[in-house]
């Protein structure tokens, strides 16, 4: 008979989830999410199967977890379309503000992957490209909104500012990582959010 599971797997994800977001998949070896979930290596590959399975797992965690509020802030009724994308940056900056243990932000888990495995990882692309489109799906609608409440009234095509607004929020998490500080990063953000209202 199998023994139970005497540990929390939503903590042994979350405490994976840390050190692959600070290491990066390749980096972070099955020493360190033992160090890190406390769990040893048997309990890791019964609970889990792989490195790779567990990572899969994590990723799925974080984009869900990040896209609840993200989508939550895109998705507001309360706020004209200009405020959603306002305050989904600021979301995210605060985010970064947050995340930064030796004064570089962690950036984004996501973006992090997109660049290190999405080009040979198949499994991970997907999960990349299916979170891409519900986001770019978001901030769409919030640019239509603010074209219908006056707040956006930039020409450009509404999927375009999506892209260019998702880009944006992507290069502003490499910058955090690359150890721009929060003037900077404000800066740049009130560059992006001008484009809204350009002609």
């Amino acid at each position: 008979m199998a023994r139970p599971r005497t540990f929390d797997e939503e903590q042994a994800l979350d405490a994976a989830m840390r050190t692959f977001w600070r290491k990066g998949y390749e980096a972070t070896s099955t020493e360190d999410l033992c160090a890190a979930t406390g769990l040893g290596r048997s309990s890791i590959y019964n609970a889990f199967k792989s490195k790779h399975a567990l990572f899969q797992r994590v990723l799925h965690r974080y984009l869900t977890t990040m896209n609840a509020g993200q989508l939550a802030v895109l998705e507001d009724p309360a706020l004209s379309g200009a405020d959603r994308i306002r305050a989904l940056i600021a979301r995210v900056l605060d985010g970064d503000a947050e995340n930064r243990p030796t004064g570089r932000s962690l950036g984004c888990l996501g973006v992090n992957t997109t660049v290190e495995l999405a080009g040979r990882d198949a499994v991970a692309a997907g999960m990349l490209e299916r979170d891409t489109a519900r986001r770019l799906d978001s901030l769409r609608a919030a640019v239509e909104a603010g074209r219908r409440d006056g707040s956006i009234t930039s020409t450009r095509d509404a999927g375009d500012l999506a892209r260019f607004i998702n880009a944006t929020i992507a290069g502003l998490r490499v910058a955090a990582q690359g150890g721009a500080d929060r003037a900077a990063l404000d800066a740049v953000a009130a560059v992006a959010l001008d484009a809204l209202t350009a002609a």
